[in-house]
């Protein structure tokens, strides 16, 4: 019984620091575009990884994204252009917000 105890809580701490793990993996890029129903979706791309998510109501954050630098690129609706930033630095754990893109007809 005793082992069957300690063999549960020594499962319950690796569980508990595989998920506190994860939630620490990365960081996030988020934005702003104009004019709101413009883009389809935002882009994060460096030379060895690309990240992406859909724009909802304007706005958008790529989560999960691994430190770096990154070129965030707005994949706009027609008849809109798409638009970029380019140098986008992403540190362990923090929201690098770019504010807000405007897209051009």
């Amino acid at each position: 019984m005793k082992t069957f105890r300690i063999a549960s809580a020594a499962l319950g701490v690796v569980a508990a620091g595989l998920f506190a793990f994860n939630i620490m993996v990365g960081g996030s890029v988020k934005g702003t575009i104009t004019p709101a129903d413009g883009g389809a979706k935002a882009w994060a791309m460096s030379a060895t990884d690309t990240f992406s998510t859909d724009i909802s109501n304007g706005a958008f954050e790529i989560g999960n994204v691994k430190p770096g630098t990154y070129n965030v690129v707005i994949e706009a609706k027609a008849p809109h252009k798409n638009a970029s930033r380019q140098g986008v630095e992403v540190k362990e754990g923090e929201a690098t917000d770019v504010g807000e893109i405007k897209l051009e007809q």
